[in-house]
């Protein structure tokens, strides 16, 4: 094989220059998997939804408004942190063209914030039912077999570490202990002498030992309380003569106070704690029991998803675990509102085959694989098979696609800072392997035309 380098014929090479090769450069563009993402969005109708616009006053934003709902799916098209998004913003072409935006290669864009910064603005105007109603309404003429749904839950992972009581208890003890030192030094007080140095010694014997026993454990956590109790009795009373403290620093302390108050019944008085807080960074999240083999307990939102044709649709989210079950109706008429069309054939798991939605998918004349009750009909072998049919679709293309998401669109442990984000996080990955979907379809159509 003949090697050249880059030196011999670098006079040769002519680099695209958007201003005078733009419609070759779109053109182009458009035949990309990435260009049939763009086809598939109604930008216009997800602008007017999320409430964006120009800034009449101040210095004109490097992004428009179609442009930071674009660098939302960018950053799940192509799965990378915030650093990476903007690094490959910079240098690849055609995912300026996607973000309606031009960047001169010696003036590029060097913070990285400005994606957390687009994904807080959007977060707080976010209306999950109206920007899928805008999604639906685009993506319904490339969509068949709108009479037939299939529906299940999944549980969507928070990047948190495993929260034993242990580690719950130092996180909070450190912080607390930290913002003690800073608020003597704010009111000029000499530090209160505590067991800290001591508690610090033995944490981190007792998180290298391979098997602590249960009498270590006990232990540490007793030691543990106590010191968080004290610190937490002078903090509070310091509070009241400091008066530059933040909303932030509230919000965590409120999240250490009630650590300390579920651990402290839990281990004197053996008192299970509800909404049990397992992070002190992120008070919202809650373990979710999902009884998995390899995965008892999830920590994350729990999402309950139809499907249709493929396509997945958000019917109900929440960080407090839900029975699914018994949102078959709910699921049922937010379906038939989206599309406006009958369902006809619903595909679920056991745990909805309850007494009140067989009556209702009956009533309404549904097909669904619940098990029959009873004596088996004559028309049993029909029924058997309808059932295997709809099972078999839900089973490789609902349950494919928790898979698709988590592992392709940044999913499977989502790294967003608060509730808002993450819920925002949330959608644009789901639907952005949605749209990837159905720009696949708008192509081969174009294709078959040609």
């Amino acid at each position: 094989m003949k090697v050249r380098r880059f030196s011999q014929f670098q006079s040769q090479i002519r680099f695209p220059n958007i201003d005078k090769d733009r419609d070759e450069l779109f053109n182009a563009f458009l035949k990309t998997r990435l260009g049939g993402l763009y086809k598939a969005i109604p930008w216009e109708a997800l602008v007017k939804d999320l409430a964006l616009r120009e800034n009449k006053k101040g210095p004109r934003s490097i992004f428009s408004p179609r442009g930071k709902i674009a660098l939302m799916f960018l950053k799940h098209f192509a799965a990378c942190s915030d650093r990476k998004l903007i690094e490959h913003l910079n240098a690849n072409v055609h995912y300026q063209i996607f973000c309606d935006v031009v960047i001169s290669p010696s003036s590029p864009i060097t913070s990285y914030k400005i994606v957390s910064e687009i994904r807080c603005e959007l977060a707080e105007n976010l209306d999950i039912t109206q920007l899928q109603s805008s999604l639906a309404a685009c993506w319904k003429p490339h969509m068949t077999n709108l009479d037939s749904m299939v529906c299940d839950a999944t549980c969507y992972e928070s990047a948190i570490r495993y929260p034993t009581d242990i580690k719950l208890l130092w996180e909070a003890t450190e912080w607390n202990y930290k913002m003690l030192g800073i608020c003597s030094k704010k009111l000029g007080k000499r530090m209160m002498r505590t067991k800290m140095l001591k508690w610090t010694r033995r944490y981190v014997n007792y998180s290298k030992s391979k098997r602590p026993s249960r009498k270590e454990k006990r232990a540490l956590r007793r030691g543990l309380l106590k010191l968080l109790a004290k610190i937490d009795e002078a903090l509070t009373d310091m509070e009241v003569k400091t008066t530059t403290l933040t909303t932030a620093y509230y919000k965590r302390r409120q999240a250490s106070k009630t650590v300390l108050s579920q651990q402290w019944g839990y281990f004197f008085y053996d008192v299970k704690p509800k909404q049990r807080v397992v992070s002190i960074d992120k008070p919202y999240i809650r373990p979710i029991v999902r009884g998995k083999e390899v995965k008892k307990v999830e920590f994350g939102v729990k999402v309950h998803k139809f499907q249709i044709d493929g396509i997945g649709f958000i019917e109900h989210l929440s960080f407090e675990a839900f029975n699914e079950g018994i949102r078959l109706k709910k699921t049922i008429w937010a379906a038939q509102k989206l599309f406006k069309k009958r369902i006809k054939i619903v595909g679920a798991d056991k745990i909805y085959a309850n007494n009140v939605n067989r009556k209702y998918v009956t009533k309404q004349s549904i097909k669904t694989d619940f098990k029959r009750k009873g004596r088996p009909s004559k028309h049993k072998d029909h029924f058997n098979q309808l059932s295997k049919m709809i099972t078999k679709e839900r089973a490789t293309k609902l349950e494919g696609s928790f898979g698709t998401d988590k592992e392709h669109f940044l999913l499977k442990r989502i790294k967003a800072r608060t509730k808002k984000t993450e819920i925002l996080w949330l959608f644009f990955g789901i639907h952005t392997s949605n749209a990837i979907q159905i720009g696949k379809r708008m192509s081969n159509l174009l294709a078959q035309a040609a």
